[in-house]
């Protein structure tokens, strides 16, 4: 046991390391014992998935150990990477994607600063507003949607449902609302003697955006940018809904419509389809997770 004198000439007061170690320690196990729990909930499926990948069919089907690989093989692989379909889904899937983010940022990033720095009356209203459309469930949403495509068509004789390209027009509506939210916690966020010794110097207010913030609020902008790439990448609802043929449906429908046949399921390739599917999103998530925490971070403590 040792003793710390009180600054100031204070009396005396005891404090026991033994015990500030002992409680350090027990935090710690605790805190390992959750994480375990964690790593174990969340990476059994992919494990899972792996493991499956590397099975035959007749290997799936028998009555063996599900979690070991008695003879592993790339056939799975090689089917898919060398299947059309497989590659067309792909290629939807990454065309949707950029293009969404392209556009979803263009917009967003405008928005958010005009909300969060050109103040003017209702803009705090307008900005809770645009929050709000995000929390609207899609299910309610793509009902409306086909019904709105439908009069499209009988008006005008456009074609919108079962084109790839449709859902170009549709996932803004998911993106916009939320990365303009992240945005305007993020410009908050900046000291606002920046804009204001720009606004003094002559920039307008589009240099002011493009010279200052945008390269301010980079970690921001990518954690805007990753989100809307995973939202349009991982929709399911909508291709599901408005897309059809073959060579237009995107890669999660896909997978489902092309290698489930009634009550057949081709559990080696379905899993195969699905890692390869995941493996842009965690390649993302991996190189850019400090800048994606940062941009959160200052969205919700900031504005």
């Amino acid at each position: 046991m040792a003793s710390i004198a009180a600054t100031a000439g204070g009396p005396t007061r005891p404090v026991r390391y033994g015990s500030i170690s002992r409680n350090r320690r027990r935090a710690l196990i605790w805190s390992y014992v959750f994480l375990v729990i964690f790593a174990v909930f969340f990476l059994l499926p992919p494990v899972y998935m792996l493991i499956t990948s590397l099975k035959t069919s007749q290997e799936i089907s028998a009555a063996t150990n599900p979690w070991w690989v008695f003879n592993p093989t790339l056939q799975n692989y090689i089917e898919l990477l060398s299947s059309n379909q497989y590659l067309t889904f792909f290629r939807n899937s990454a065309l949707i994607s950029i293009i969404v983010v392209t556009v979803t940022m263009l917009i967003s990033v405008p928005a958010a600063f005009a909300l969060a720095r050109m103040k003017f009356w209702g803009s705090a209203t307008l900005a809770t507003g645009v929050f709000l459309t995000y929390l609207i469930p899609e299910t309610l949403l793509f009902i409306p949607l086909f019904k709105t495509f439908a009069y499209v068509y009988e008006y005008t004789g456009i074609q919108l449902i079962n084109n790839w390209w449709v859902l170009i027009v549709i996932y803004p509506t998911l993106t916009v609302p939320f990365c303009t939210w992240i945005m305007i916690g993020y410009f908050a966020s900046i000291p606002k003697e920046l804009d204001e010794a720009a606004l003094i110097d002559g920039a307008s207010y589009i240099q002011t955006l493009t010279k200052i913030f945008i390269p301010v609020a980079l970690p921001g902008i990518i954690a805007a940018t990753i989100f809307a790439f995973t939202v349009s990448w991982a929709q399911f609802l909508y291709p599901l809904a408005f897309t059809t043929s073959t060579d237009q449906l995107v890669l999660p429908v896909g997978i489902i419509t092309t290698l489930i046949k009634g009550d057949v399921y081709n559990w080696g390739q379905v899993m195969t389809g699905a890692l390869l599917g995941a493996a842009p999103p965690l390649i993302i998530y991996a190189f850019l997770m400090d800048y994606y925490i940062a941009g959160l971070t200052a969205g919700a403590t900031k504005g």
